[in-house]
């Protein structure tokens, strides 16, 4: 039986699932061991960090110690080769603030072997930071 390669749009999917559900092991294992993660510059955790374990330390386990129900809602997938773009929207209520938000993003992936070896993330920073600040 031939085994299918899996698509990098599939690749790019399964990271989602497994963030929407918390499951930072399986999100591990989408990413190389090598993989660039860029959150944009002005986001709270903006920079760029390195290895599976690293992304989901400094990104996944940070937002859910400063917001409740944080998801990404990934809705249009345009795959180019081993380019995936994804248009998502992020939803969450800062636990500080009470406050929600609902802020549209593009998130950029680079799939190679099936694994993500980049990612780079654009969105209204001014949005996030907003539902993290305290009304005067």
């Amino acid at each position: 039986m031939t085994e299918f390669a899996v698509s990098p749009a599939d690749v790019v999917r399964r990271q989602y699932l497994a963030s929407a559900t918390g499951d930072l092991e399986a999100l591990r294992a989408t990413l190389a061991p090598d993989v660039e993660w860029t959150e944009m510059a002005g986001f709270p955790l903006g920079g760029t960090y390195r290895t599976p374990e690293g992304v989901t330390s400094n990104v996944m386990e940070e937002l859910a110690k400063e917001w409740d129900n944080w998801v990404a809602h990934d809705d249009t997938y345009v795959p180019d080769g081993e380019n995936v773009v994804v248009l998502a929207r992020y939803t969450a209520v800062n636990k500080a603030t009470g406050k929600p938000i609902d802020v549209r993003v593009a998130h950029h992936f680079v799939v190679r072997g099936g694994l993500i070896v980049r990612f780079e993330q654009f969105v209204d920073t001014a949005k996030v930071r907003d539902a993290m600040t305290h009304d005067a």
